[in-house]
């Protein structure tokens, strides 16, 4: 078979039962790829690194292993988001400084997902570092919103979310600390999830028990994204905070027969302001949960304290992380970067523990409001999609930001205190921007958020999303 562009249409789990039906092969999958990607990306700049020599390489040896040896994924292409190394492919961070950095081993992460089967055909854009939730940096430029080419389509994991909503990916990786895999699936209109810290094994950065960035997972659909964080989950012994499989798959999850009983909806948490037309978007959406017999309540845990204790966290992440590119190439930092490690450098004793405490406090809140709530629903952003020039919301709803990264409080107060939260697609703006709703749980309730989300995709009648071509 030659590329199929009419495969692109197709869920990644019809495309897993073609694979495994021998009605299509890796290298069919490659190929309609490959096309789709030259008639798309250069409108979108999505995947800017390919690596198709690579997969194909990797798909005739997996090809050659029987069906029952070819993992949960059986071959499907995955992009891997430009943060996460892979072995022989340019992994540049979005960074000057390692504009042509090849590295020699693979994350853990892709290791995993090549034993599942997964084929690796693409790098996807991110910002610098993955600071700032608009996907632009210096070595490949801006990626854009397929809806709408003028506007962003956030971050960090803009690239994946993009390569999705076009149909340049079944599948994609992508990684999330105040938000970045949640608010391009926002913008886009796809599915993202941040999952629980361990949930995903990945190789350890500077700090060996980070738990504010984790790795997760996107896709176009719920069923489709728990297919991918199935062959995601798993411990790894290099990986100190990972945690087992579980025993049940995320894809049994959706079967049933779990529902939740009672779910929260809040606006804004009590912490931010948010677009109206965005809160009535997701309002509406949150409420229609009482179409399944739930019981729908506003109300929301007390985050009174997120903005300064993620705010100290972040800082100190930076600045053990990015010390030394400070040190040596703080020509080539962008100023947020900048900004960010040095407010790391200053910060205090005092100003760690006091937001170390801040964090357990607000756990303590949480894991209670959990006790009553199954879930919790908010607006996965607080706006729509911008105009991409714009390097990130300054202002919303008459409220100015004090910083480039306050505006992503409705994602990183779930962040801070290590919840699993999800972006499903839940309407259009007037102007036709995707909005998203974020479905949150306790620590380890993948299995909750996407069992909720399975029940709200399905109210809203959206489980078979399919690709755009990219809109002036």
């Amino acid at each position: 078979m030659a590329a199929d562009l009419s495969l692109i249409e197709k869920s990644a789990t019809d495309i897993v039962k073609l694979l495994k039906a021998g009605e299509v092969t890796p290298i069919d999958l490659l190929d309609t790829l490959e096309k789709r990607i030259k008639a798309v990306d250069g409108k979108v700049n999505a995947l800017p690194t390919l690596c198709f020599d690579r997969a194909r390489k990797h798909a005739r040896a997996l090809m050659k292993k029987p069906k029952e040896g070819r993992g949960l994924l059986q071959g499907m292409p995955v992009p891997i988001k430009d943060l996460t190394d892979v072995a022989g492919v340019l992994s540049t961070q979005g960074s000057p400084i390692f504009k042509d950095f090849v590295p020699e081993a693979s994350n853990i992460l892709v290791e995993h997902l090549e034993a599942q089967g997964g084929v690796i055909y693409a790098k996807s854009n991110t910002p610098e570092f993955g600071a700032g939730a608009n996907t632009f940096n210096e070595v490949f430029g801006a990626t854009v919103n397929p809806y709408n080419t003028k506007l962003s389509a956030a971050g960090s994991s803009g690239g994946a979310a993009v390569a999705l909503a076009t149909g340049m990916a079944w599948l994609a990786h992508g990684s999330d600390m105040g938000g970045s895999l949640r608010n391009p699936a926002s913008f886009c209109g796809i599915v993202g999830m941040r999952p629980s810290p361990g949930r995903v094994a990945a190789t350890p950065g500077t700090k060996i028990d980070a738990t504010l960035g984790v790795e997760g997972p996107m896709a176009r659909t719920v069923t489709d994204l728990a297919l991918l964080l199935d062959a995601m989950s798993g411990d790894d012994h290099r990986d100190p905070r990972s945690l087992p499989a579980p025993k049940k798959s995320f894809r049994s999850i959706l079967k049933g027969p779990w529902k939740p009983k009672r779910v929260a909806w809040s606006p804004d948490l009590g912490i931010t302001p948010v677009d109206p037309e965005v809160r009535a978007i997701t309002e509406a959406a949150a409420k229609r949960f009482k179409e399944a017999g739930v019981i729908v309540e506003e109300a929301h845990p007390d985050f009174s304290e997120v903005h300064e204790c993620f705010g100290t966290l972040r800082a100190y992440a930076f600045a053990t992380t990015k010390f030394e590119l400070l040190k040596t190439h703080r020509d080539k930092l962008k100023p947020e970067v900048i900004w960010n490690i040095e407010k790391g450098l200053k910060l205090t004793m005092d100003e760690l523990t006091r937001a170390e405490a801040q964090r357990q406090t607000m756990l303590r809140r949480t894991l209670a409001f959990f006790d009553r709530y199954d879930l919790l629903l908010t607006p996965a952003t607080i706006v729509a999609a911008y105009p991409v020039e714009q390097r990130y919301v300054a202002e919303c709803d008459g409220f100015t930001f004090p910083d480039y990264v306050q505006w992503l409080s409705i994602a990183y107060a779930l962040t801070t205190v290590s919840c699993p939260a999800l972006s499903l697609p839940c309407g259009f703006t007037k102007d036709g921007r995707p909005i998203g709703l974020q479905i949150a749980a306790r620590p380890h309730g993948e299995d909750r958020v996407l069992a909720g989300a399975k029940i709200m995709e399905d109210i809203l009648g959206i489980g078979s999303v399919k690709p755009v071509d990219p809109r002036g």
